[in-house]
Formats: structure tokens, C-alpha cells, sequence
């Protein structure tokens, strides 16, 4: 990693570098590190452990096993007892995580796309690196890792050769996206939308895009601004320090847009892109009409990166689903539509319009949501709960299965509707839903499953898969 030396990683930190231990002195300004690890476990010969200090399990336990195998050296906040190793000393080792992470994405010349929004931040993410990776060396965001301590573990995961880096940002504060800007430095600023996240931090939508735009705060050089040109939010954004925003959307009023769409249910779509003058049809593999906006923001990334048509082509028709968004897996059974990884009012009812458009196997295919509380919406989250509930109930769905303590809104609104097609079904927990599954659910049904992270649905799919 360049110039990640002892001595500058120490500076880099404002600690305190202890080497009683170091036989060769000239090593400290020398040898560069491997790499940067907050998990002991992943700890390999010459990289750095940062110690940190969580809710169930202290780092610091952990620093004779990194030297042991064969680390540079340790970052902690309290120094061992009996040192095997070089070790630097600082009073915070997450925010020790964030200097260093700064300090290392300054020596890189890799360009950085950061990517923000209430919805579709990982899906856009793939979408994104996958046409880019058509031209370019990219590097991207595993997962989730897109926090203050993820997100400054993805930049230490950035190697000399590459030669873009797609960052996923995400937030639930005011504040928290201006250190995350620190240290991605983006060139390119990505918002995806302004939905209903967050609510309890951020009180209102104009809340929500006031924080997000906190990724403009630190945008570099010669930069690109893309923005949804359908959000009535995003919208209201007309220079970014001088510079003029790509809009993208499926309205011809934007600069990148869409038409001739074609959905093709759990097999994705088809739909016509327009960039300037040029025109091109490409095929969208991951269902949902929200996809085509992911499309979109790629499309309009790559041709800001010089791909050609064909370029932006292969890439959106090559990306692939993620585990929790809206990957559908087919068992022996059911057709499952995992999307639990996470819910807001908008994304599950997008969810829920994907669901209602899907078609069976035959006449009697059966189409079933089973949803969750959806967290962090703050004073509306029983008025927003009632509303999906109502939502539900008019997307002619067969089955509604409403799971957790704020679902008794969801299940209430549904049940509000007297025209209401699907049957509908309430369980305090899990484990109450695990004891009536079996009799609920049949062979041959299309399942979405959809709640906030902190639900834990994937054990749903797991009993199902």
C-alpha cells in the first residue's frame, strides 16, 4: 500500500509509535503495509490491525494472535501488556480508521464514483461497476460496507492498479456524509433518490436531501454530478459548485432517459436509452421497473468515462443480483423474491408492484408478500405502516403476511379495504410465522420477502430456500 509505512501511518493518525520490540529501525520508514484489518481473523503477514472496542467483543484481545500471524503492526487504544510487535497508540481507533483511510485515498490517483439515495444505492453500485468494468480496472463496494466503517475499509482495500473505485454511501444522520465525502473525495457524485429513510434523524424528505447532498462537500477536480431527474427533490438542484448535473429518468425533459419499456416480470426488462443524440436498446436482467433507473445512472456514469454503446450494453446486461435485493431464487418449491435486506415505504412498495406484475406457472400460482417493520421512520412510523398496508391490499396479491410489532399497523391497513383481494395474515414475531408457515404457503407460490435489516428475514429464507 503506498507510502502506508509505519511511521506515516502513525502520523496519519496523530499516534503515538511504539517499536521496543522492532529489531530494524529502518523498517518504520520502509516497509509499506498489505493491507488494513479490523478483523483479527483476516490478518495475514505484513498488514495492519486496528483494535476496536464493539458492543460484545474488544480488538485489544486479540493483538498477540495478528502478531502471530506476521503483521506490520497494530493500531489500539490501550497498549499490550506484553508487546510481540510494533504498536501505535491512539485515544480512538474508528476515528484512527477514518484518518488513515483519508490519508491513504490522497496518495491514489484512482478516480472515485460515490454513490447515495434513499433507495437503490447497492443495485445502482453493481449496476455502475459493471459498465465501468467493460473499460476499466474498478474496484467496488462489497456488500454493505458502506458506513464510517465500511466505507473507510473498502478506500484501504483500493490497490495501485486500479482505476476506479465505486464507493456505496449510506447514512442515517446529519453530519455523517460529510466525513464519508472526507475521505472518498469523490469525482463523481451519484444520488439516486429522496425517499422516506431515516425519518427519525432526519425529520423530513428535505431533511433527507440536505444530508445526502453533504456528498458534494469534498467533490474533486474536473467532476460529474448525476442525479434522478424524476425526483421532485433532486430536481431542485441546478448547480453543484459551478457545476450543471446530469439528470437522468424516463421523462425526455432529462439529459440521459428511457423509453419503448418493455417489463418482463422476474425475468427483467428491455428498454431504449437515450445519451445526446445517440439511442441504444439493452436488455435489464434484475426485475423490477426500478432497475431501469439503476440502468440509467450507469449508462450515464459510463458514457461520462467514454464507454461506447456497446460498452454500456454488455455491462447492464451483464450485472447480477445481491443476496436480500430483489434476487430472485428458484427452490423445488416456491420462486422466492429475497428483498429483505432492507425496507422504507418506497422500496417496498416497489417491491410490492414487481410482485404484482410477476407471473406464474399456471393458473394456480399464487402470489404472497410476506413483509416486516420497516425501522427508523420517526413520528410517522404508524401512519407509514397503515399506507404500505393499504398499498398491499390493492395489488392483487393472493396472500399478505404481516410480521413484527409495527406490521399490526400494516396488517390494520390492509384489512381497512374492502375490496381488498388478499388474504391476510398477522404475527407478533418470527417464530410466531414459523408455527403456521407450512399451512400458509403452497408448492408453486411466488414469495417476496421484505422487512428492515435489523428483522432478520433471511432466516425466512432460509426456511424456505
Amino acid at each position: 500500500m503506498k507510502n502506508m509505512t509505519l511511521k506515516k501511518i502513525a502520523n496519519a493518525v496523530g499516534g503515538t509509535l511504539h517499536t521496543e520490540v522492532l529489531c530494524d529501525l529502518l523498517s518504520v520508514d520502509t516497509v509499506e503495509a498489505e493491507g488494513v484489518f479490523l478483523d483479527s481473523r483476516k490478518v495475514g503477514k505484513g498488514d495492519i490491525f486496528i483494535a476496536t472496542r464493539g458492543e460484545h467483543v474488544d480488538g485489544h484481545c486479540f493483538i498477540d494472535a495478528v502478531f502471530d500471524s506476521g503483521a506490520l503492526g497494530v493500531i489500539c487504544e490501550q497498549a499490550p501488556k506484553n508487546p510481540k510487535g510494533p504498536y501505535i497508540v491512539v485515544e480512538d481507533s474508528f476515528r484512527a480508521l477514518r484518518e488513515l483511510a483519508e490519508y491513504y485515498r490522497m496518495q491514489l490517483p484512482v478516480k472515485v464514483v460515490g454513490i447515495t439515495g434513499s433507495v437503490g444505492k447497492t443495485s445502482t453500485k453493481e449496476f455502475v461497476a459493471s459498465v465501468l468494468s467493460k473499460k476499466f480496472r474498478v474496484l467496488k463496494t462489497k456488500g454493505n460496507y458502506n458506513n464510517e466503517i465500511g466505507l473507510p475499509l473498502t478506500v484501504l482495500r483500493i490497490q495501485a492498479d486500479c482505476e476506479l473505485a465505486v464507493l456505496e454511501m449510506g447514512i442515517s444522520n446529519f453530519g455523517e456524509m460529510h466525513r464519508l465525502s472526507q475521505i472518498a473525495k469523490p469525482d463523481v457524485c451519484l444520488i439516486t433518490n429522496i425517499g422516506q429513510c431515516h425519518l427519525e434523524n432526519l425529520g423530513t424528505r428535505d431533511g433527507i436531501l440536505q444530508a445526502k447532498s453533504e456528498i458534494f462537500d469534498f467533490i474533486q477536480g474536473e467532476s460529474g454530478v448525476f442525479l434522478n431527474g424524476d425526483d421532485d427533490k433532486l430536481i431542485t438542484i441546478q448547480k453543484v459548485k459551478g457545476r450543471t448535473p446530469v439528470f437522468f429518468g424516463t421523462g425526455s425533459n432529462n439529459t440521459v432517459y428511457a423509453d419503448c419499456y418493455e417489463n418482463r416480470g422476474l425475468n427483467g426488462s428491455r428498454a431504449q436509452i437515450h445519451i445526446d443524440k445517440t439511442v441504444f436498446p439493452v436488455e435489464i436482467p434484475l426485475p423490477g421497473e426500478h432497475m431501469l433507473y439503476d440502468a440509467l445512472a450507469a449508462a450515464a456514469v459510463g458514457a461520462f468515462f467514454g464507454l461506447t454503446p456497446a460498452q454500456i450494453q454488455a455491462g447492464i446486461q451483464e450485472v447480477e443480483a445481491v443476496d436480500g435485493r430483489s434476487h430472485v431464487m428458484r427452490t423445488n418449491r416456491y420462486t422466492l423474491i429475497d428483498d429483505c435486506y432492507n425496507a422504507n415505504p418506497v422500496s417496498v412498495k416497489a417491491a410490492l408492484d414487481l410482485l404484482s406484475m410477476t407471473d406464474g406457472l399456471n393458473k394456480k400460482t399464487r402470489k404472497i408478500a410476506i413483509l416486516g417493520d420497516m425501522f427508523e421512520l420517526g413520528a410517522q412510523e404508524v401512519a407509514l405502516h397503515r399506507e404500505v398496508g393499504v398499498y398491499a391490499a390493492q395489488k392483487g396479491l393472493d396472500v399478505l403476511i404481516c410480521v413484527g410489532t409495527l406490521c399490526r399497523n400494516m396488517f390494520d391497513g390492509a384489512q381497512s379495504i374492502a375490496c381488498a383481494n388478499p388474504t391476510c395474515y398477522y404475527f407478533a414475531d418470527k417464530e410466531a410465522l414459523f408455527c403456521e408457515m407450512d399451512k400458509i404457503i403452497q408448492d408453486g407460490d411466488i414469495v417476496l420477502v421484505k422487512a428492515s435489516h435489523g428483522m432478520h428475514f433471511e432466516e425466512i429464507i432460509a426456511k424456505l430456500s
